[in-house]
């Protein structure tokens, strides 16, 4: 249990106390996640926990099990006497597992009753994250337990003011930012999901891409190689690095444009021309187009309506792109 220290005793039964200071295991866990290490499974336990000292009457704040949304929460929470309940969101944060219907309002009520926390605390008052709403029903919440439910911040940092300010949240609080840092550390889990996505395609590519004329050139592979990596990186790197300033609300046409861009400095290099040049344009675009839209999932202001909608509208679209690129390369290999 992260940070655990000692228990307090309530009404409802004995409650973990965590230390709100991070540790250095705490911190490199993090950065493994970041990464993709031990990502799933990058969680604590789900349930009532207190830092400090908490008194019945001191507030209850929520989150989600993912380790990386706690320890942000704690972290902020120093000094302070509060309750903690962690929602079981399978190691999801809150804004993905809002989207995903676990940070919500079952999982809610159902941990209220789990926990008790009617007996543990005197007020009827519950702090959630603001990024958490889309998937909380506050009345539903209210009427099934009695508590109301207070929306605090998008960001952690911004927790202490909104306690001090008597649960007041100012427009600063409310302000969703997706910025070039907040963008760039959601950009190394992105490429290692993808490289691992493609293990099975590297090879295969090798091998179609070595096979010239009725024989195997094995060199010829390494262009075709570096073409598909590149459009790996442009849809994991360089579309969400360059979000703002590429064309249009879909995300998977700004994955196509950069997919496209490198793919013409491929073609400048090579010198490939007629169905090669084709399908290299219609696969690298493909490619980037999809692993932009994927990047869809980690952004804080796409709804599930907007993404289903893309994804009708994208989807067929890049399939196409797959199999014409495919056709026009075997037509290529052929000659």
């Amino acid at each position: 249990m992260a940070g655990f220290q000692r228990w307090l005793d309530t009404p409802a039964g004995r409650v973990p106390v965590i230390a709100p200071a991070l540790t250095t295991a705490d911190r490199i866990g993090a950065r493994k996640a970041r990464w993709g290490i031990g990502r799933m499974s990058y969680l604590v336990p789900p349930g009532l926990y207190a830092i400090g000292q908490p008194t019945p009457r001191d507030p209850a704040l929520v989150t989600a099990n993912y380790k990386m949304s706690y320890d942000l929460v704690r972290r902020e929470l120093a000094g302070r006497n509060v309750w903690l309940l962690v929602l079981q969101t399978y190691g999801i944060n809150v804004w993905c597992a809002a989207g995903k219907g676990t940070f919500g309002t079952a999982e809610l009520t159902a941990r209220i009753e789990a926990t008790r926390l009617a007996q543990v605390v005197t007020h009827r008052t519950l702090v959630l994250p603001l990024l958490g709403a889309p998937g909380v029903s506050a009345h539903e919440v209210r009427a099934r337990t009695g508590f109301e439910v207070r929306f605090a911040a998008v960001r952690a940092e911004n927790i202490p003011d909104y306690l001090d300010g008597n649960l007041q949240s100012t427009p600063a609080m409310r302000e969703l930012t997706f910025t070039l840092r907040e963008r760039l550390v959601l950009v190394p889990i992105e490429l290692v999901i993808a490289l691992k996505g493609s293990l099975w395609i590297l090879p295969l590519l090798a091998l179609a891409a070595s096979w010239r004329g009725g024989a195997f050139a094995p060199a010829a592979a390494i262009p075709a190689i570096l073409a598909y990596l590149g459009a790996v990186a442009a849809g994991t790197i360089v579309a969400p690095l360059a979000l703002p300033w590429l064309p249009t609300r879909s995300f998977a046409v700004k994955g196509a444009v950069v997919g496209v861009l490198w793919a013409l400095l491929v073609l400048a290099v090579t010198g490939w021309r007629g169905a090669a040049a084709a399908a290299t344009l219609l696969l690298v675009g493909a490619v980037s187009a999809f692993l932009a839209l994927n990047f869809t999932g980690s952004t804080p202001f796409t709804s599930l309506s907007g993404v289903k909608k893309e994804m009708r509208i994208a989807m067929p679209a890049l399939a196409l792109s797959v199999a014409a690129g495919l056709i026009l390369w075997a037509a290529a290999a052929l000659l």
